[in-house]
């Protein structure tokens, strides 16, 4: 019985034994490495990208690209990866399973995968936890890339596809017994980066040379709407984001939803909110789950990010991505209307903030260019790297006064790693310790004995602890150099929180009203600001974090559209209160 509490005790101070209830973004799954040589010259590195999520039987499963295999998960924190290929075993390419559709028809799953040729057959599983599938049709003889299929409540199946920069998205009819097309595919919606700016290609929506893609259909129907959603401008860039087209019919004709794009999320550590799909919980809410960038060592270098999602009481499709890559809750409790409120989602945040931005680091070692500071500056692009990924390299970051601690997130980089391809039976071991002083230490985290693979590790404390300094220590690496994008330490800095803006302003004109430069006054005391942009005084549905700037340049605007902006400040104890709602023609 002693042993018994002993055990209890060490679980408690080292943070394990809590039952996780928040979650936060880019999602902590064991994702393969990029399988490609050509595309691996900048260093191997982690990738994955266009995910699905489909509630099944009470779960949820999720199938993205280029994983041989897929996870599924209870509570959407949790998930357990089942290896399996999908291709044709006689088939040796890369793409085993590129941008998948998956949906359910009855008490079946189906998975088909990316192809403009004959060699993909569509899979059919009533248990997909147990990983027994069979093929439904040896072919989709009319193939697709980045398709979706949607079953009808009338039991009438769709297909949708498209994936071009010169073409628009296509749908047809899909005959169920046969699973082939009933007949010739129907235009449905191509891109208009004239009239919205955040169509435009480039990292700066600035369309220098090459028109704008479209891609990743995905269909939900909700309230007797048909809302077609597509990834643009491309995967590359912070802008990516999901567009919506609704209709009264799942064939059109297709009219833009006023609020575009409705998945958004270019500022922040991790940005990119692109070519994903909508789905609903067990409790009855939506929630919208896409791709995040980071573009670093190959343009397809990505990640998976999931918010709260929603049809609000007029019918517009919304994601929530209002500090997108904070710590949330994952319970949003039940849903009984089938309307939803931003605001309401907006408080799945927990309040817990940042409080290592930009904070002194201290470190055992660094290789070249890789510099210690890149580990606490809000951008998953740089990293820091040990020289080694031996035992015992570390980093450490001073939040600069005594801290109430909730929550560290420990993002890994890929520097120097030996791997193409899903790994499997592979491990991260760490340990987190804590200080008041920087010189007496203890045990925060310890996973010096975790067995698996948590490249984007998010560790939600049994109980908030007070520290100043926060050490990592590394036990050992899967592969490569011990290296860190993101060292971020969640909790409240217990002083007061940042003044509200005083002056705003935003300046659109006739030469361009798709853009606005956007100015306010720097507030002493904070490190962040959300710029809030919406078509409606009480839909400001879109946000935009930008960090230690009093400026912002916007392209993403309809031209033909009124916008409203507000904007407030953020530090480490809290945000202030917004700016009075700025009217822009």
């Amino acid at each position: 019985m002693k042993l018994f509490a002993l055990v209890f005790v060490a679980m408690l101070l080292c943070g394990l034994s809590h039952a996780q209830t928040t979650y936060c973004n880019p999602v902590n799954i064991d994702y393969g490495y990029c399988p490609i040589p050509n595309f691996t010259e900048w260093g191997k590195h982690r990738a994955t990208a266009d995910p699905v999520i489909v509630t099944y039987k009470g779960d949820f499963y999720l199938f993205s690209t280029n994983q041989w295999g897929y996870w599924w998960s209870h509570d959407l924190s949790k998930w357990h990866f089942i290896s399996r290929k999908f291709l044709q075993p006689w088939h040796h390419v890369y793409d085993e399973l590129c941008a998948p559709a998956v949906w359910v028809t009855g008490d079946t799953m189906m998975v088909f995968g990316s192809t403009y040729t004959s060699d993909f057959p569509v899979w059919m599983s009533t248990d997909p936890k147990g990983n027994q599938w069979k093929v439904a049709v040896d072919s989709f003889e009319a193939g697709g890339w980045d398709p979706d299929f949607f079953q009808d409540d009338d039991g009438n199946l769709y297909q949708y596809n498209g994936s071009s920069n010169s073409y628009p998205l296509y749908g047809a009819a899909v005959n169920r017994n046969t699973m082939q097309l009933k007949g010739a595919r129907k235009e449905l919606y191509l891109l208009n980066d004239k009239r919205y700016g955040w169509q435009r290609f480039g990292e700066y929506m600035d369309n220098t040379f090459l028109d704008p893609f479209i891609e990743g259909a995905w269909m939900t129907k909700h309230n007797g709407k048909y809302y077609l959603q597509y990834g643009a401008p491309g995967t590359e860039f912070s802008g990516y984001a999901d567009g919506v087209v609704v209709s009264d019919h799942p064939l059109g004709p297709f009219t833009p939803q006023a609020h575009n794009p409705f998945s958004f999320k270019p500022g922040g550590f991790a940005r990119g909110a692109g070519h994903g799909s909508t789905f609903e919980d067990t409790k009855g809410n939506w929630w919208h789950v896409s791709t995040m960038v980071i573009s670093v060592k190959n343009s397809f270098e990505r990640r998976i990010g999931c918010w709260p999602a929603g049809f609000d009481k007029d019918g517009v499709l919304y994601c929530n991505t209002v500090f997108g890559d904070y710590p949330h809750y994952l319970s949003r409790g039940t849903n009984t209307t089938g309307t939803s409120s931003f605001t309401d989602d907006t408080k799945s945040f927990t309040g817990w903030m940042l409080l290592n931005y930009n904070k002194p680091v201290m470190v055992s070692s660094t290789l070249g260019g890789y510099l210690p500071n890149n580990a606490v500056d809000e951008n998953i692009k740089t990293y820091w790297s040990a020289a080694t990924g031996d035992k015992g390299e570390w980093i450490q970051t001073d939040l600069g006064t005594n801290s109430t601690v909730n929550a560290v997130q420990i993002n890994y980089a890929d520097q120097d790693a030996a791997f193409l391809g899903k790994q499997q039976d592979i491990r991260h071991q760490y340990i987190l310790r804590y200080s008041t002083d920087g010189k007496k230490w203890q045990i925060l985290v310890d996973k010096s004995n975790n067995d698996t693979d948590v490249p984007h590790d998010y560790v939600e404390l049994s109980k908030p602890v007070k520290a100043r300094y926060i050490r990592l220590e590394n036990i050992h690496m899967p592969t490569g150099k011990f290296a860190i994008s993101g060292l971020r330490v969640f909790g409240n800095g217990n002083g007061p929180t940042p003044d509200t803006v005083k002056t705003f302003v935003v300046l659109r004109t006739e030469k361009d009203k798709r853009s606005a430069w956007i100015k306010w006054q720097p507030v002493d005391n904070a490190y962040a600001y959300n710029i809030y942009v919406g078509v409606a005084p009480d839909k400001l549905y879109n946000c935009i974090m930008v960090h230690n700037a009093n400026d912002y340049y916007f392209k993403g605007m309809d031209k033909e559209q009124v916008y409203y902006f507000c904007i407030e400040a953020i530090n480490e104890n809290g945000v202030s209160a917004k700016t009075a709602v700025m009217k822009a023609e």
